[in-house]
Protein backbone atom coordinates (compact mmCIF):
# COMPACT_ATOMS: atom_id res chain seq x y z
CA UNK A 1 0.00 0.00 0.00
CA UNK A 2 1.31 3.72 -0.94
CA UNK A 3 2.00 6.15 1.43
CA UNK A 4 -0.26 9.30 1.21
CA UNK A 5 2.93 10.65 -0.46
CA UNK A 6 3.06 8.40 -3.19
CA UNK A 7 -0.14 8.35 -3.92
CA UNK A 8 -0.25 12.33 -4.48
CA UNK A 9 3.12 11.52 -7.03
CA UNK A 10 1.28 8.75 -8.29
CA UNK A 11 -2.19 11.07 -8.82
CA UNK A 12 0.39 13.68 -10.46
CA UNK A 13 1.95 11.33 -12.56
CA UNK A 14 -1.12 10.08 -13.86
CA UNK A 15 -2.73 12.84 -14.46
CA UNK A 16 0.37 14.59 -16.09
CA UNK A 17 0.59 11.97 -18.83
CA UNK A 18 -3.25 11.97 -19.16
CA UNK A 19 -3.02 15.13 -20.20
CA UNK A 20 0.40 14.84 -22.29
CA UNK A 21 0.24 14.68 -25.80
CA UNK A 22 3.75 13.75 -26.32
CA UNK A 23 5.80 12.21 -23.28
CA UNK A 24 9.75 11.39 -23.35
CA UNK A 25 11.34 9.10 -20.48
CA UNK A 26 15.44 10.30 -19.91
CA UNK A 27 18.23 8.83 -17.96
CA UNK A 28 19.56 12.01 -16.31
CA UNK A 29 22.55 10.21 -14.62
CA UNK A 30 25.54 12.18 -14.95
CA UNK A 31 23.97 15.56 -15.09
CA UNK A 32 24.91 18.06 -12.64
CA UNK A 33 22.39 19.66 -10.41
CA UNK A 34 22.87 23.20 -12.20
CA UNK A 35 22.77 21.20 -15.80
CA UNK A 36 19.46 19.98 -14.31
CA UNK A 37 18.30 23.50 -13.69
CA UNK A 38 19.31 24.99 -16.97
CA UNK A 39 17.27 21.40 -18.83
CA UNK A 40 14.25 22.44 -16.87
CA UNK A 41 14.71 26.13 -17.51
CA UNK A 42 15.10 25.40 -20.84
CA UNK A 43 11.85 22.58 -21.66
CA UNK A 44 9.47 25.00 -19.56
CA UNK A 45 10.03 27.82 -22.05
CA UNK A 46 9.04 25.33 -24.58
CA UNK A 47 6.06 24.86 -22.77
CA UNK A 48 7.36 21.24 -21.45
CA UNK A 49 7.14 20.19 -17.42
CA UNK A 50 10.63 17.59 -16.53
CA UNK A 51 10.22 15.84 -13.42
CA UNK A 52 11.93 12.69 -12.16
CA UNK A 53 9.77 10.17 -10.77
CA UNK A 54 10.69 6.56 -9.25
CA UNK A 55 10.16 3.91 -11.94
CA UNK A 56 7.60 1.75 -9.70
CA UNK A 57 5.64 4.90 -9.39
CA UNK A 58 6.01 5.63 -13.19
CA UNK A 59 4.54 2.45 -14.08
CA UNK A 60 1.39 2.67 -11.48
CA UNK A 61 0.37 5.43 -13.08
CA UNK A 62 0.73 4.39 -16.75
CA UNK A 63 -1.27 1.64 -15.91
CA UNK A 64 -3.69 3.57 -14.42
CA UNK A 65 -4.02 5.80 -17.54
CA UNK A 66 -3.67 2.29 -19.95
CA UNK A 67 -0.51 3.08 -21.31
CA UNK A 68 1.14 -0.23 -22.10
CA UNK A 69 4.82 -1.35 -23.27
CA UNK A 70 6.64 0.96 -20.70
CA UNK A 71 8.19 -1.94 -18.59
CA UNK A 72 11.65 -2.38 -20.46
CA UNK A 73 12.80 0.65 -19.78
CA UNK A 74 11.91 1.57 -16.62
CA UNK A 75 15.18 0.81 -14.99
CA UNK A 76 17.57 3.10 -13.68
CA UNK A 77 17.13 6.93 -12.79
CA UNK A 78 13.75 8.07 -14.94
CA UNK A 79 13.39 11.84 -15.45
CA UNK A 80 9.92 12.50 -17.45
CA UNK A 81 8.84 15.29 -19.41
CA UNK A 82 5.34 15.81 -20.22
CA UNK A 83 4.25 18.55 -23.71
CA UNK A 84 0.66 19.05 -22.75
CA UNK A 85 0.15 21.26 -26.20
CA UNK A 86 2.58 19.72 -28.67
CA UNK A 87 3.34 15.82 -28.98
CA UNK A 88 6.82 16.75 -30.81
CA UNK A 89 7.87 19.78 -28.21
CA UNK A 90 9.21 17.39 -25.45
CA UNK A 91 11.13 15.05 -28.40
CA UNK A 92 12.23 17.88 -30.23
CA UNK A 93 13.69 19.87 -26.51
CA UNK A 94 15.36 16.46 -25.05
CA UNK A 95 16.84 15.59 -28.60
CA UNK A 96 18.27 18.76 -28.60
CA UNK A 97 19.34 18.81 -24.49
CA UNK A 98 20.85 15.10 -25.46
CA UNK A 99 23.25 16.83 -27.91
CA UNK A 100 24.59 19.29 -25.16
CA UNK A 101 24.33 17.43 -22.07
CA UNK A 102 26.22 14.33 -23.98
CA UNK A 103 25.50 12.24 -20.72
CA UNK A 104 21.50 12.37 -21.04
CA UNK A 105 20.30 9.36 -22.66
CA UNK A 106 16.78 9.33 -24.15
CA UNK A 107 15.10 5.61 -22.81
CA UNK A 108 11.57 5.81 -24.81
CA UNK A 109 8.28 8.07 -25.35
CA UNK A 110 4.66 7.74 -24.74
CA UNK A 111 2.25 8.68 -28.22
CA UNK A 112 -1.27 8.31 -27.31
CA UNK A 113 -1.13 5.14 -24.81
CA UNK A 114 1.94 3.50 -26.74
CA UNK A 115 5.48 3.49 -25.99
CA UNK A 116 7.81 3.98 -28.49
CA UNK A 117 11.59 3.31 -28.72
CA UNK A 118 14.05 5.79 -27.93
CA UNK A 119 15.02 5.63 -31.66
CA UNK A 120 11.03 6.60 -32.09
CA UNK A 121 11.88 9.64 -30.25
CA UNK A 122 14.59 10.39 -32.28
CA UNK A 123 12.17 10.11 -35.44
CA UNK A 124 9.53 12.19 -33.77
CA UNK A 125 12.74 14.56 -32.77
CA UNK A 126 13.16 15.04 -36.35
CA UNK A 127 9.48 15.99 -37.78
CA UNK A 128 8.96 19.28 -38.70
CA UNK A 129 7.40 21.44 -36.03
CA UNK A 130 3.41 21.44 -35.76
CA UNK A 131 3.81 25.09 -37.28
CA UNK A 132 5.57 24.50 -39.99
CA UNK A 133 3.26 21.64 -40.80
CA UNK A 134 0.13 23.37 -40.90
CA UNK A 135 2.18 25.91 -43.35
CA UNK A 136 2.89 23.14 -45.63
CA UNK A 137 -0.76 22.06 -45.53
CA UNK A 138 -2.12 25.86 -46.17
CA UNK A 139 0.63 26.44 -48.87
CA UNK A 140 -0.54 23.00 -50.35
CA UNK A 141 -4.13 23.65 -50.50
CA UNK A 142 -3.64 27.23 -51.36
CA UNK A 143 -1.49 26.55 -54.44
CA UNK A 144 -4.21 25.39 -56.94
CA UNK A 145 -6.07 28.32 -56.08
CA UNK A 146 -3.22 30.75 -56.53
CA UNK A 147 -3.13 28.69 -60.18
CA UNK A 148 -6.18 29.28 -61.08
CA UNK A 149 -6.59 33.18 -60.42
CA UNK A 150 -3.36 32.91 -62.56
CA UNK A 151 -5.50 31.43 -65.37
CA UNK A 152 -8.41 33.80 -65.26
CA UNK A 153 -6.30 36.38 -65.36
CA UNK A 154 -3.82 35.73 -68.22
CA UNK A 155 -6.73 36.67 -71.11
CA UNK A 156 -7.13 40.26 -69.06
CA UNK A 157 -3.31 40.55 -68.87
CA UNK A 158 -2.98 39.77 -72.36
CA UNK A 159 -5.95 41.66 -73.84
CA UNK A 160 -4.90 44.57 -71.46
CA UNK A 161 -1.09 44.58 -72.88
CA UNK A 162 -2.68 44.28 -76.45
CA UNK A 163 -5.04 47.48 -76.04
CA UNK A 164 -1.34 49.55 -74.65
CA UNK A 165 0.75 47.96 -77.85
CA UNK A 166 -2.42 49.36 -79.82
CA UNK A 167 -2.19 53.03 -78.27
CA UNK A 168 1.65 52.73 -78.43
CA UNK A 169 1.19 52.40 -82.35
CA UNK A 170 -1.72 54.70 -82.87
CA UNK A 171 0.57 57.42 -80.78
CA UNK A 172 3.75 56.82 -83.05
CA UNK A 173 1.29 57.02 -86.07
CA UNK A 174 -0.32 59.97 -85.56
Amino acid sequence: MPTAEKAAVIEETRDALAASQGTVLADYRGLTVQQMGQLRERLAKGGVTLRVVKNTLIKRAADEVGIDGLDPYLTGPTAVAFSPDDPVAAAKLLSQAQREFRKMEIKAGILGKSAISAQGVKELADLPSKDVLLGKVVGTLNAPIQQFVWVLNAPLTNLARALDQIRQQRESQG
